[in-house]
């Protein structure tokens, strides 16, 4: 690790509101995409609209139909269930009985199920689930065998004494048998979680002891690239430490067994021995798939925050709540329906996970991908797109950048179909809007910010919301999403948090053995109390389309000035030489502190004199003084967790002198040892 000292600046401007050009001329807020003839007539947002006009009497212009699905909660939300015609024994008495947050009351007396909506759709022979690996051969299922597949399954699991409220979690990859597990667990009422294979076992035992499991299904290995990855010991830490499993079961998954052979485990607990998946569904005479009515906030799924710091908080989501938002999301703004395949690479640890597979819910097929996103090379998921005709894509910005980086040229190379471009989980700068609109020119380019909280987006776009270089078109539909500042006041063109002041169906229906709810008032009202407090920092247009800056807890405060984080890295990142970089500003009584920039460069690369004056000046002339770090620092590795955010706030507890183990759990990490040269870092600054 090697540090550097930048020049401080007598005079420091405000900083600007707008970015560079990209080598294109294009600027931060250029108009990108306006929607044309097709997403103003043919696309199912569109078909919603004249549905609405048909049907209640309404007629909107996109504006003015986001301000009423906010305003009229009951209206709108009533809307969706009636234009998705939602399948319930028992029709809800109202839609709303009660609009306080938390503690919001949707859909009171009803009962469904939600895997009951994916098995609706009655084309058999359509492939619903394209599955990719580097662990086995390319396989399809269509919707009839994952049909068969499902029922089998939940005969397995009820027979294992699994019903309404029991728990079902997995250890898998994201593969075929892991959406079947999940659709069978649903269909009998009871409650879904999992983890990707990557997690450790101390990692999973931290989440999956929370809910106190009875069925435990694993995979004993995979293949990583080329890199093979045995699981065997982690099962067996997993089946110790979760004293609470009555069975667990090995999907078989290529050659790997969980036990490293094709035997039993011995007894452990209260499991008997490893049952195999496959064998145990070949075995029975599947019963009817039936589907246990429950009431709209049922227990569906349980997924898991970062862990970043102590457990992860096990936030709960309900089947009506995930079923209306995705409905919602998948057909309205993903424009998503019958015809269409939905690729999008996550694994099991991400909400992106359950988004994919209710890309079932709305008829479309999806693609299920495991393996390294970029083995053999880069252009694999481009070939994917292909191959499967997908018609929605979506990836994670660093995939977009990486693409551009390496000059792939995907239009081109491959017969693409896809209609529109998602992504989300980091903002894009404007360099990859424009690289995506020269790749694919006139596709609806998607860009979405929200998260595990409400399993789904806040800020999004959709095909009749046009498209600025380096911004979010605009709140989602339903998503009362504002910006505050410090005193509840909303504000517009500056920055501030990102809250939503009315309440929307998959907000959770609490956390995991927070009985008071005193741990979900905590995460999400404290400090605006009736308005959820997302934890983003945001900036909203008078129009209305808004760029995340980063999160609010680890956002800049230099001089009085709040900087985010978000805008360093795309000026920073977009230099040769640089491969990552975090940044991070230490407080200090009665100065602007210090802002300290640290840099991973690219292979073969050293932050020497010529890369550090690059990156100042760079930071100087694109932004302003102000973003010109006091110290510019090299690191072997920028940390971060397995969902693949930066650890801004970590780090800086450490820096500021914490012990390791109170800011960072190090199961939580991406590469467990990430942090420590910020340990001898600390070390170093704070020897007196």
């Amino acid at each position: 690790m090697t540090e550097q000292s930048t020049e401080q600046t007598a005079e420091q401007p405000p900083e600007q509101t707008t970015g560079p050009a990209t080598e294109h001329g294009l600027t931060h807020g250029d108009l990108l995409f306006t929607p044309g003839e097709e997403q103003l007539t043919s696309s199912r947002l569109a078909h919603y609209l004249d549905w609405l006009a048909r049907e209640r009497g309404l007629r909107f212009d996109r504006r003015q139909l986001w301000e009423w699905s906010v305003t009229d909660l009951e209206g709108f939300w009533g809307s969706i269930w009636d234009h998705f015609d939602v399948l319930a024994s028992v029709p809800p008495e109202r839609v709303l009985a009660s609009a306080r947050m938390p503690g919001a009351e949707w859909f009171p007396g009803a009962r469904l199920n939600y895997a009951e909506q994916v098995f609706r759709h009655t084309d058999d022979d359509r492939v619903a689930i394209h599955a990719y690996s580097q662990t086995r051969e390319p396989a399809a299922l269509t919707l009839g065998e994952l049909r068969d597949q499902v029922a089998r399954a939940r005969t397995v699991l009820r027979r294992q004494g699994v019903g309404p409220g029991s728990r079902v979690v997995a250890h898998l990859p994201n593969l075929p048998e892991t959406v079947v597990a999940f659709l069978a667990t649903a269909s009998l009422g009871a409650v879904w979680a999992s983890c990707a294979t990557e997690f450790g076992a101390r990692s999973v035992i931290d989440r999956f002891g929370q809910v106190e499991p009875t069925v435990l299904l694993v995979a004993g290995g995979y293949t990583y690239g080329d890199k093979p990855v045995d699981k065997s010991a982690d099962v067996a830490e997993l089946v110790a430490g979760l004293p609470t499993l009555t069975v667990v079961f090995d999907v078989e998954y290529g050659s790997y067994r969980a036990t490293g052979t094709h035997g039993s485990t011995g007894a452990q607990g209260n499991v008997s021995g490893m049952r195999s998946w496959p064998e145990a569904l070949a075995a029975v005479e599947p019963e009817p798939l039936t589907f246990e009515q429950v009431p709209f906030d049922h227990p569906l799924v349980v997924l898991f925050s970062s862990g970043t710091t102590g457990l992860p908080k096990a936030i709960v989501h309900g089947h009506g709540g995930i079923l209306l938002e995705h409905l919602k999301c998948h057909a309205l703004s993903w424009d998503l329906g019958p015809g269409d395949t939905f690729l999008w690479y996550s694994t099991t640890a991400w909400m992106m996970w359950n988004a994919l597979v209710s890309g079932l819910l709305v008829g479309s097929s999806i693609v299920c991908i495991d393996g390294n996103p970029v083995h053999p090379d880069l252009d694999w998921q481009w070939r994917l797109a292909e191959e499967t005709g997908a018609t929605v894509m979506g990836a994670a910005p660093g995939f977009i950048m990486a693409s551009r980086k390496a000059g792939l040229r995907p239009a081109r190379d491959h017969r693409l179909r896809i209609r529109q471009f998602a992504s989300a989980g980091a903002p894009l700068p404007p360099e990859g809007y424009a690289w995506i609109y020269d790749q694919l020119p006139g596709v609806v380019l998607n860009i979405g910010s929200g998260g595990t909280d409400v399993c789904s987006g806040i800020v999004q776009g959709d095909p009749l919301l046009p498209v600025w270089a380096g911004e979010i078109s605009g709140a989602a539909l339903g998503v009362a999403a504002r910006a505050f500042d410090g005193a509840g006041h909303e504000v517009v063109g500056e920055l501030g948090e990102l809250v939503i002041t009315a309440p929307m169906p998959s907000m959770p229906i609490g956390f995991w053995g927070d009985a008071d709810g005193s741990r979900l008032r905590a995460a999400y009202f404290d400090r605006y109390p009736g308005v959820w407090r997302h934890g983003d920092w945001i900036v909203f247009s008078p129009e209305g389309h808004c760029h995340v800056a980063g999160r609010s807890d680890a956002t800049l405060n230099r001089g009085g000035v709040r900087l985010g984080t978000a805008e360093f890295y795309r000026v920073v990142e977009e230099l040769p030489g640089v491969q990552d970089s975090l940044v991070v500003h230490l407080e200090q009584a009665g100065g602007n502190g210090d802002l300290v920039l640290f840099v991973q460069t690219e292979p073969g690369r050293q932050l020497d004199a010529r890369l550090r004056a690059m990156i100042v000046g760079a930071l100087r002339h694109q932004l302003s003084p102000r973003h010109v770090p006091d110290t510019i620092t090299e690191v072997a590795a920028v940390p971060r967790n397995r969902t693949g955010k930066k650890l801004e706030l970590p780090v800086k507890r450490i820096l500021q002198g914490h012990p390791i183990d109170e800011v960072a759990s190090r199961d939580a990490l991406a590469d467990p040892h990430s942090l420590d040269a910020f340990v001898d870092l600390a070390a170093a600054r704070n020897t007196p």
